[in-house]
């Protein structure tokens, strides 16, 4: 029995008010107050758990006063309890509009965010949200370009922009790691993207363990967290430096890299809307300098056997982002013949070409650069140890790239290369890929069928593109 010390009692005995025992007066002249204490424990866990107080908490006392010992007990209590209520909601994370308000860098985003109530509605209403906020520099320096200007005057574009800026699921900085990771975004108007599930952002660990979050999104753009893990109640913001980039078309992503004999092929052979629109692709591109190397053997096919060629270097339904990419295994090509994927010290291989670049996301998939021209009647195994890849076209020689005269680059910003994929890079689990395939697949089946509009330079790609660097995990 857990006893307290309260005022001097003046009769010489007292009945307990709840359970009618008499009792003597203690000689010492204090009143004694026994306090029942498993009755206690309930009424604090009780408070702890939000549960409603019991009526009454039986109180044993020896002497009179009791009332006035119950109201000192109350009294000291709910003050306790008081404190303990602010100190929780102090500790609670702030809702979301709350924290928008409060921090003076996202002013800019604020405003934008207050343009669209029911975005903003939305937002606050969901869970498990992240929020890639751009700085208000960040948006100076987006806005700084009269293409991006015109983009943001128009409720369309930039609706599909703030919304490709929220990522379904609680991305923490701790799980950021070297091995990009890709989460699906808001992002799922079909004018702008057809990637089952939303368009998707990446995230990836630059510079080891004390590294910097770095954010992938379209056109190769880069964007660094400068400003990590700040608690809302329904999800994380992460304060980021750049404005991402919605990922283009793949016509309009060779265009803006330079790419003119991957969008020339695409022009020649007539499978520009075909590649545009086809939901859920992976797009293995040779380089300009891939097209040289065989530049004579690709001038003498026929649009045909050209076809052919460009499709052996798709995967349909599945949308194979790096970390997927398992070592030893074998996908299927649009055309039905295998691709071999080889994982050699962080270089990744298709067939005997290197990924030069991986994850650059578009529109409707994903596209990794690849430094040879695949033949599906070749799955020679990768050299590692020379700077080019096997030869697979027998007799071929070094040639201007083909189907270029009929497109211009629109950027002449080089593509940045990059001998391991990813620094630390840890393959897929087994079967990872064929598990986004089916995935994918019925996902698709749950959607509608119809292909994504193109997009036609949704949100200033050129200048957007300018400066970025192109890709270099």
């Amino acid at each position: 029995m857990k006893r307290i010390a309260a005022r001097r009692c003046g009769s010489s005995s007292t009945r307990c008010t709840n359970h009618g025992s008499t009792t003597p007066r203690p000689t010492s002249g204090e009143l004694e107050v026994d306090f029942i204490s498993t009755r206690s424990s309930r009424l604090v866990r009780a408070f702890r758990q939000h549960q409603p107080l019991p009526s009454h908490t039986p109180l044993i006392c020896r002497h009179q006063p009791c009332a006035s010992t119950a109201v000192m007990f109350s009294k000291t209590f709910l003050a306790a309890a008081a404190t303990f209520a602010v100190a929780l909601a102090q500790d609670a994370p702030p809702e979301l509009a709350a924290a928008l308000n409060s921090t003076e860098e996202l002013s800019q985003l604020n405003t934008l965010l207050g343009g669209f109530p029911d975005l903003l509605s939305m937002l606050a209403n969901a869970t498990d949200i992240t929020i890639l906020a751009p700085s208000n520099d960040a948006f100076s320096t987006f806005l700084q370009s009269p293409e991006n200007q015109a983009a943001a005057a128009d409720n369309g574009t930039l609706m599909a922009l703030l919304s490709y800026h929220v990522l379904n699921g609680t991305v923490m900085s701790m799980n950021i790691t070297s091995t990009p990771t890709f989460v699906a975004s808001l992002l799922s108007n079909e004018t702008y993207t057809n990637v089952t599930g939303g368009q998707r952002v990446g995230a990836r660990l630059v510079g080891g363990d004390d590294g910097t979050a770095t954010i992938i999104s379209g056109l190769g753009s880069r964007s660094n967290v400068t400003t990590a893990d700040v608690a809302v109640s329904n999800g994380v913001v992460h304060i980021i430096d750049s404005v991402l980039t919605i990922p283009q078309s793949v016509s309009d992503t060779a265009l803006l890299a330079g790419l003119t004999g991957l969008a020339g092929a695409l022009v020649a052979t007539d499978l520009v809307e075909t590649i545009d629109t086809t939901p859920d692709v992976t797009i293995f591109a040779p380089t300009n300098s891939a097209f040289e190397q065989i530049g004579s053997a690709l001038g003498e096919l026929t649009p045909e056997q050209a076809t052919a060629i460009l499709g052996y270097h798709v995967i349909n339904g599945s949308v194979a982002y790096s970390s997927l990419l398992e070592n030893g295994s074998s996908v299927e090509s649009s055309t039905g013949q295998p691709l071999n994927i080889t994982i050699i010290d962080g270089e990744v291989f298709v067939n005997s070409a290197r990924v030069v670049a991986a994850d650059v996301l578009v529109a409707n998939g994903v596209v990794h650069l690849i430094d040879g021209v695949l033949n599906p009647n070749s799955t020679a195994l990768p050299n590692p140890d020379e700077d080019e890849s096997v030869p697979v076209y027998e007799g071929a020689s070094m040639g201007d790239v083909p189907y270029t005269t009929a497109v211009t680059a629109t950027s002449t910003v080089a593509v940045a290369t990059t001998d391991a994929v990813a620094d630390g890079y840890t393959p897929a689990p087994s079967g990872a890929l064929s598990s986004a395939s089916q995935s994918n697949a019925e996902a698709a089946s749950e959607t509608s069928s119809a292909g994504a509009a193109r997009i036609t330079g949704a949100i200033g790609a050129a200048a957007l593109f300018a400066g970025a660097g192109y890709l270099a995990l």
